[in-house]
């Protein structure tokens, strides 16, 4: 097979900076599998834009910037993703003696109805018992959001379950 100046150009840099940029990546995760990954995904958005890049003065350290981006981006999203776990983790279930299992399936049915994200706003706020903010920060979305979702969440509930069983949902006791 034949390569064009640009494919042949292209495969002697992988050849010659993919261990380098793989290392770089490890340092950076700390992450064996993650370092191969990223350095792949770089050296492929390279390659989109290999025009510019091989035109580019040092064209392996623009190579290890887009390294960088993306391992700040997975570190990021890691850090997210982890914070979300702790505030699942760190609620602990209050025990109930006698549960009303019927209860719980209708609420459980009523809820499966709703919106996914009115749902996680429902759930977060009032079975988990979550502030705004820490379901915000849960979902990624602002605290405006969780508000208006949360309402209009409780809202479809009612319609569905009846006034008395949403107010009990929500924890408005009459």
């Amino acid at each position: 097979m034949l390569l064009d100046d640009a494919s042949a150009e292209f495969h002697a840099f992988f050849e010659r900076h993919y261990a380098e940029l793989a290392r770089f990546a490890h340092l950076l995760t700390g992450e064996a599998d993650a370092a191969d990954d990223l350095a792949a995904d770089a050296l492929l958005a390279l390659w989109h834009r290999w025009d510019r890049v091989r035109a580019a003065d040092q064209p392996a350290a623009y190579a290890r910037g887009v390294v960088a981006n993306l391992a700040r981006n997975r570190i990021r999203s890691a850090v997210r993703e982890r914070r979300r776990i702790t505030l699942f983790r760190t609620r602990r279930p209050d025990r109930i003696e006698a549960p009303d299992v019927a209860g719980a399936v209708d609420v459980r049915a009523a809820l499966a109805r709703l919106p996914f994200r009115k749902r996680a706003c429902v759930v977060l706020r009032h079975a988990f018992d979550l502030s705004e903010r820490d379901t915000a920060r849960a979902l990624g979305i602002s605290v405006g959001t969780v508000k208006s979702q949360t309402s209009k969440g409780l809202a479809e509930l009612e319609r569905i379950l009846g006034g008395r069983a949403a107010d009990e949902l929500a924890g408005r006791r009459s």
